[in-house]
Order: structure tokens, then C-alpha cells, then sequence
């Protein structure tokens, strides 16, 4: 239908500004509706896996919220670490490590994290090996005469490379590219699978990938032992850009930590299941500060890498010793503090 110039200056005034207003109201409403929220998943399996996950929560999002929520997949952490630096990514979900890196190089922001289903305060990183091998402890894979194979995880991932980096090989002031034949960087998932199939002497996953296996491929899982437990790991954050709308934060945030609970506004039944297929109860609120256990295992790895380099000048290594252990107990007391308070 149009509508003659004559048409619009023949209406009263008031008329005209109410029109006027109620068509700012529709182009803002639209705006609004058009919004989008890329969430990052990070690698931790096959994207077909995670994507029959996270989907249902990610419709519930879309539902509950009024943002326009899609998944953004990666083939690496990395790749979500830095779709979320330059705006491709709005919200993630992250391991802890690739949270931090999340925090300090690309604007995110900490505030929510996962439960076990079970209940557990978090998870454990694991080593394992095929169920025949003669590997049953970490003295036995540890014989550093170059005849293994290795899987580690992905260097951004906690449970996959900075607890086993920090735990195992910086404690026994080892080099893993020294110590074994071949070294791979994989996911959880195909770590497991390696083992399973003898593709690798060890690898490394943890025990939220291990009872997914479990579940979903039996006959993998009876292939594996592990012989390694981690001491445990805080559950994985949730975190977001700072530059968010305060709107847009309220209504996410509204979101995680009324889903699966008595204040959700959505089929509450229906939402526990959704969680419970991602091995999860209702989330937690939480902040940047459920870093700090992680800041210092980064901390204690990166010193044992600077007292084993040879390389290094005595005065520089003393300085950056220094520097790195001052940083580790500032760290540590902020920790203490919180655990007080």
C-alpha cells in the first residue's frame, strides 16, 4: 500500500508523531529479534557428537532468551578462543585453560560454570592405554627410551595438556618429545579411540570423555584401563564477550542459571534431560576467580620449563624465576583468601 506525502501532512499532529513511534518501535523490535549469539563449542569430540548435545540447549536458549542463538564449531580450541577475539563468538563454553586464555586475549568474561550430574565438585584428568598393555602405572610409561607412542590433548585444552603437562611431566622435569617416539595432539575422544585400538602405547583424556565412551561405544571402552588420575579440576565455565549488551548478558545469564531448576519458565523436566545428556546438573553462577587454581599449574609448568633450559643465561633465568614464582604466589594468595572469605 502507498502513501502520498498529501496523505501524511494531512494527519493532526499527534497522530502523525504516534505513528511515528509506533514505526520506531516495530524497526527496534526488529533489530532487537534479529539479534545473534554465536555460542563456541570447543572440541572436545566429533562435531556430529557434540552438536546432537548441545543443540537442544541451544533451541532452549534461542526460545527463552529472544536472541538468535547458533552454534560455532571449530576445529581446535584455538579456533574458538580466537572467534570470540574478533567477535565471531559472543558466548562459550570452555575448559578451564581455554577459558583463561578466553579472559586474557579476547575480551571474555567468566559467569557461569557446569555440574557433574553426579554431583562431583569437578573432573579428573586421566592416562590410559590399551587393557592387554604392559603399562600399569607411570613409572612404567615413564622409561623416557623413546619406544612409545604418546596422545596428548590440545594444548589449550586443562584436562588434556596443562594437568598432565603440569602433574606428570613438569613434576618429573621430563619432556615428553624427549621421552617418547611420536607425540600426537588430539581430542579427548580420539585419544580414547587411539588407545582402544592400540594406535598408541598411552594417551591422555578425562573422565567426562571416558564416560562418554562408555555410553556411547561399550565395546571401546572395554579396551581401556587407566592407569593415571589427576587431583581434580574445577567443572568447565561458561563465558562470555564483556562487550555483551547489559540486556543480552541479563537475559543468558537468566537463562543457565534458572535452567533445569524450579524457577525455569520452561518445561523443567524436558531441561533435565537435555543437562543430563551432557553429563550435567543446573549450572552455577560463577567469576573469573575459579581461574586461579589454573593460572597457578600454568605458573608451576612454564617455572619447571625455565629451570630445565639449559639454554638460558644464569642472571636471566634468575630474574624470570623470579618474576614467574612472585606472579604464582600472588595467585595462590588470592586463592587463600577466597577460600577464607
Amino acid at each position: 500500500m502507498s502513501i502520498n506525502h498529501r496523505g501524511i501532512r494531512a494527519l493532526p499532529l499527534a497522530a502523525l508523531l504516534a505513528t511515528t513511534v509506533a514505526a520506531a518501535a516495530v524497526t527496534s523490535g526488529a533489530a532487537h529479534a534479529a539479534e545473534a549469539i554465536n555460542f563456541g563449542i570447543i572440541s572436545t569430540e566429533s562435531q556430529s557428537n557434540l552438536r546432537k548435545a548441545w543443540e537442544p540447549l541451544l533451541a532452549d536458549m534461542t526460545r527463552r532468551t529472544g536472541l538468535e542463538v547458533k552454534p560455532f564449531f571449530a576445529s581446535d580450541y584455538a579456533g574458538v578462543i580466537e572467534g570470540m577475539r574478533f567477535g565471531k563468538v559472543q558466548v562459550a563454553w570452555y575448559g578451564n585453560k581455554s577459558a583463561m586464555e578466553a579472559v586474557d586475549r579476547a575480551d571474555g568474561e567468566v559467569f557461569a560454570q557446569s555440574v557433574d550430574v553426579s554431583g562431583n565438585p569437578g573432573y579428573w584428568s586421566i592416562v590410559v592405554t590399551p587393557k592387554n598393555s604392559a603399562l600399569n602405572s607411570l613409572d612404567d610409561l615413564l622409561t623416557c627410551d623413546k619406544s612409545l607412542n604418546f596422545g596428548i590433548g590440545d594444548p589449550n585444552s586443562t584436562s588434556g595438556y596443562l594437568v598432565p603437562m603440569t602433574f606428570i611431566f613438569a613434576a618429573k622435569k621430563i619432556d615428553p618429545k624427549q621421552c617418547f617416539q611420536r607425540v600426537v595432539n588430539a581430542n579427548h575422544e580420539t585419544n580414547l579411540m587411539a588407545a582402544a585400538n592400540g594406535q598408541v602405547d598411552a594417551s591422555v583424556a578425562n573422565t567426562e570423555s571416558l564416560a562418554s565412551i562408555e555410553k556411547n561405544n561399550p565395546t571401546a571402552f572395554q579396551k581401556i584401563k587407566v592407569i593415571w588420575k589427576s587431583p581434580l579440576i574445577p567443572a568447565d565455565p561458561l563465558v562470555w564477550r564483556k562487550d555483551l549488551s547489559a540486556d543480552a548478558k541479563e537475559k543468558i545469564k537468566t537463562f543457565f542459571l534458572t535452567y533445569g531448576t524450579d524457577k525455569s519458565t520452561g518445561d523443567v523436566a524436558a531441561e533435565k534431560k537435555v543437562l543430563r545428556d551432557l553429563a550435567w546438573a543446573p549450572f552455577r553462577a560463577s567469576t573469573d576467580d575459579q581461574l586461579l587454581p589454573i593460572r597457578v599449574m600454568e605458573l608451576t609448568r612454564r617455572i619447571a620449563q625455565v629451570e630445565a633450559d639449559q639454554g638460558m643465561a644464569a642472571d636471566a633465568k634468575a630474574a624470570e624465576l623470579s618474576r614467574l614464582n612472585a606472579e604464582k604466589a600472588g595467585y595462590e594468595s588470592r586463592m587463600a583468601a577466597g577460600q577464607q572469605g
